[in-house]
């Protein structure tokens, strides 16, 4: 399908649609568009930023817009989950650009904040309700809202609410829901538990596909260095502490590997914080609120929990651990030269990885130079030394002549951002408070997200659902993300 317009999308939505700067809808929007409005169940597999979210977002407008038909009180004409307050907020904000043109009631459904508000929006009814599985299940459970009339389900990021633990909650919420309904299932890997639940509530789906991108963009310059797993850290250590790296994401395979590369980052004197599917949902917003405004410099994370991180002035990216899926380094090394930017991407390869470099070399077709590391001979003393002047390190804190720079100005713990215990940022405009309730950790990422022990070995993509075009991924510049 060239343009929308062949879509037959509500002349509302297409209003929107070129109001947003769009004409041509992306691969992934060319395919489920028309099946949904046809009614279909659907089983989309797409990597975020390919603009599946507005895939179902557009079907599920037109839907509204030829039905006319208000909600009842509690109830809701469409559900959309999703695994975190960050990918809720921007389905929202997608749905309300889109329906711009038309009367279309939202409302966001998620933890951390105090529920009175939602039980007041519930209340009047919501054409679709954007929600998080947590938060969504308490409100269920309390009489707030019903699914009983709803038309339509969407599941996003399927893989992510698995790793996050949210299984359980879903089949609670599915199990809600009326027999006769459209669902649609968005996920960036099948792996067997997404796809039992995809037979177990979705009514004969067309499975659509699309390729996922294995080139990464020419402004990113790549490097590896070979060094036995052994010596990673140090020469991790060593690099983050070099002067040209500004503000960098570091990639491991695992949740304890994250949090052991953060702690020994922070015992090094680098700011470091660690993100991950068993952090609490506030502490991954503090972190990454600390992270986007300076006062964090080096972010430690695995693949699922990076998807929603949308950060320009990435200057590095260092995969610590090579994914064992390709397609993950692509979408990993993309989180730097974006917005018109350079960037470096570094990855350190153990020898027992040297056939993960191999599988990555033939997805991308780019021969990856590598060079073996440097001897260090006390590099981590001489990192420990290296003071950088963007906040990447924290103040010296040993006794000198009297002057502040040689004073230690609160407990040794200051400076030390972990998931838990961010510093409050600077005072600034436009920002999310970083010292949010973490209320979400009954609800959003937590209650179920806790019980997630295994330990995530997909290469799923570094960022969730379909970006504005000004947050749409350098890596996928080719296609048009709406």
């Amino acid at each position: 399908m060239d343009q929308f317009q062949g879509l037959g999308l509500a002349e509302p939505i297409l209003k929107a649609i070129k109001a947003e700067g769009y004409t041509n809808p992306t691969p992934i929007q060319a395919k489920v568009i028309p099946v949904m409005m046809a009614g279909h169940d659907v089983v989309g597999i797409a990597q975020t930023g390919t603009g599946k979210t507005a895939s179902f977002v557009l079907p599920l407008l037109h839907q509204i817009a030829e039905t006319a038909q208000r909600p009842a009180s509690k109830s809701c004409g469409a559900l959309i989950l999703a695994p975190t307050r960050e990918l809720v907020s921007q389905i929202a904000e997608n749905i309300r650009n889109y329906s711009r043109f038309m009367r279309v009631s939202v409302v966001v459904v998620v933890g951390g904040v105090k529920p009175g508000a939602q039980v007041r929006a519930l209340a009047s009814g919501a054409d679709i309700v954007v929600a998080t599985p947590g938060r969504l299940l308490d409100h269920l459970t309390n009489g707030a809202l019903r699914l009983d009339r709803t038309q339509a389900v969407v599941l996003d990021e399927a893989d992510q609410m698995l790793d996050l633990g949210f299984m359980p909650a879903i089949r609670k919420i599915m199990g809600k829901l009326p027999k006769k309904r459209q669902t649609a299932l968005m996920s960036a890997t099948m792996p067997s538990q997404i796809r039992s639940l995809a037979n177990d509530f979705l009514n004969d789906p067309q499975q659509i596909a699309v390729a996922a991108v294995s080139r990464p963009v020419e402004r990113i310059e790549q490097r590896v260095v070979h060094v036995e797993a052994g010596g990673k850290r140090d020469h991790l250590l060593r690099l983050l502490s070099a002067g040209e790296v500004e503000r960098s994401i570091v990639f491991t395979r695992t949740k304890r590997g994250a949090d052991r590369v953060n702690q020994f980052l922070q015992k090094g004197g680098l700011s470091a914080a660690a993100i991950h599917g068993n952090k609490s949902q506030g502490q991954r917003e503090r972190a990454l609120a600390a992270f986007r405004d300076g006062q964090v410099a080096v972010l430690v994370a695995t693949d699922i929990a990076a998807r929603g991180i949308d950060i320009d002035d990435v200057s590095h990216v260092v995969n610590y651990e090579l994914p064992n899926v390709p397609e993950a380094y692509v979408h990993r090394i993309g989180r730097t030269a974006r917005a018109g930017r350079t960037g470096i991407a570094i990855s350190l390869c153990a020898s027992e990885e040297r056939g993960l470099l191999r599988d990555i070399e033939k997805l991308t077709g780019i021969r990856l130079a590598g060079e073996d590391a440097p001897e260090l001979d006390g590099a981590s003393d001489q990192a420990e030394k290296a003071v950088k002047p963007h906040g990447h390190r924290r103040p010296n804190q040993k006794s000198g002549s009297g002057k502040r720079s040689g004073t230690r100005s609160g407990p040794r713990s200051a400076g030390r951002p972990d998931a838990g215990n961010t510093p409050k940022p600077k005072a600034r405009s436009r920002r999310r408070n970083p010292n949010q309730s973490d209320g979400a950790k009954a609800a959003d990422g937590t209650r179920d997200g806790n019980a997630a022990q295994a330990q995530s070995k997909r290469g799923g993509a570094a960022g969730g659902g379909a970006r504005s075009r000004s947050r749409s991924s350098s890596v996928k510049k080719k296609f048009v993300a709406v």
